[in-house]
């Protein structure tokens, strides 16, 4: 039987696995993939916590909002990458260094 211990155990270790495509920076496309990689673990947590609540739907309600949230955090990420790269040529945020015309 998958207890929510098995659920928050993977649930960390994708927030984790998150984080460290934020904290390595190697471009801007895999920073956007290490924010969706942390937002899909509390999504996993609210489902996880939602299957334990027989009650309130809360939890599954949370999920919905917080996918639609990471959709549109997409979008304008994806934007400002490409508006970044029209201007310096480049994804790399290490050599992004003035945000200035």
């Amino acid at each position: 039987m998958i207890t929510i211990t098995h659920f928050l155990v993977v649930s960390a270790i994708i927030f984790c696995i998150g984080l460290y495509a934020v904290l390595a920076k190697k471009n801007a496309i895999m920073i956007l993939v290490g924010v969706e990689l942390m937002i899909n673990a509390s999504i996993l947590n609210f489902v996880a916590f939602s299957r334990y609540d027989n009650v309130n739907y809360a939890g599954q309600v949370f999920a919905l909002f917080a996918i639609v949230l990471a959709a549109a955090a997409v979008a304008v990420g994806l934007a400002i990458i490409l508006n970044v790269y029209r201007h310096f040529k480049t994804i790399n945020p290490s050599n992004v260094n003035e945000l200035k015309d």
